[in-house]
Order: C-alpha cells, then sequence, then structure tokens
C-alpha cells in the first residue's frame, strides 16, 4: 500500500528518517559515513517535510519512500535494506510515474545498482558531474511518459 506522507505526523518522518540513513549508509559506502550522519537532522526537520513523499507501508510497517521536491525531482528513493529487491522501490517509482508527466533525479555512479535500476525504469542518462557536496560523480536522468 502507498500512502503520502502527512506533515505534521513526526513518528511517520523518524522511521523514514532512520531507512534514509540506513539505505545511505548500505548504497554509498564510497561516501564517509560522516556525510550521512551530518544530514540527518537536516533531512528530517526540512527536507522530509517539504517533499511530497510517498512510502510503501506492509503489515503496518514502513518499507521505502519516495520524495518529489520542486514539480517533478526525485529527491531520493529509498527502501530499507531488509526489503530490498522485493519490489518496493519498483513499485514506488511506478505510482510516481503514473502520477507525473516527466522526473528527473541525480544518482551516484558508483552506486552501480541505482543506475542500473533506472535504466530499467525508462531513465535516460543526461549528463555526469561531480556532486559539490561529496566529490563523487554524479548522473543526471530523466524519465518522460512515452519515453519521448
Amino acid at each position: 500500500m502507498i500512502l503520502q506522507l502527512q506533515k505534521q505526523d513526526a513518528e511517520t518522518v523518524n522511521a523514514l528518517g532512520q531507512i534514509w540513513l540506513a539505505a545511505n549508509l548500505q548504497a554509498h559506502a564510497f561516501v564517509p559515513a560522516q556525510y550521512w550522519l551530518g544530514h540527518y537532522e537536516d533531512v528530517t526537520t526540512n527536507g522530509l517535510p517539504a517533499a511530497r513523499v510517498f512510502y510503501a507501508c506492509q503489515n503496518g510497517q514502513i518499507q521505502g519512500f519516495i520524495g518529489i521536491v520542486e514539480e517533478n525531482y526525485i529527491a531520493g528513493l529509498f527502501v530499507k535494506p531488509a526489503c530490498q529487491r522485493q519490489g518496493v522501490g519498483k513499485e514506488l517509482l511506478q505510482y510516481c510515474q503514473s502520477r507525473y508527466e516527466d522526473l528527473s533525479l541525480h544518482v551516484y555512479t558508483q552506486n552501480t545498482g541505482a543506475v542500473r535500476f533506472y535504466k530499467q525504469n525508462g531513465f535516460v542518462l543526461l549528463q555526469q558531474q561531480p556532486d559539490p557536496d561529496t566529490g563523487c560523480m554524479q548522473a543526471l536522468m530523466r524519465w518522460q511518459k512515452g519515453g519521448e
């Protein structure tokens, strides 16, 4: 079941923050852990409440979430490590693809599994450049309804 975050739901924001942290630490071992730990409070205090957040929930447990900012930018797609490779990320992405005409995102190129996942779901690579915060190379990718 996909639900939308209600901004005043502090308990859910905290649960999403824990998923954000665990997924980033696991997927981005090439970025120092302190980077993620140092951004945790900003994500839970400012980032999540400012985004349109859709999350997957099964049996009362949050499995993952996707955050959309601006009009159509995916700020992040995160799945609880124990729930990965079970279709949760794909379900969240397809949910958004059914509601938006086009979507864009940045993904670290060293996160080859994520790059492959987005390509398999219709995203194309537009450009690559270093992330100014981490120095790691990131790819700008875009998906358009109808594959145009």
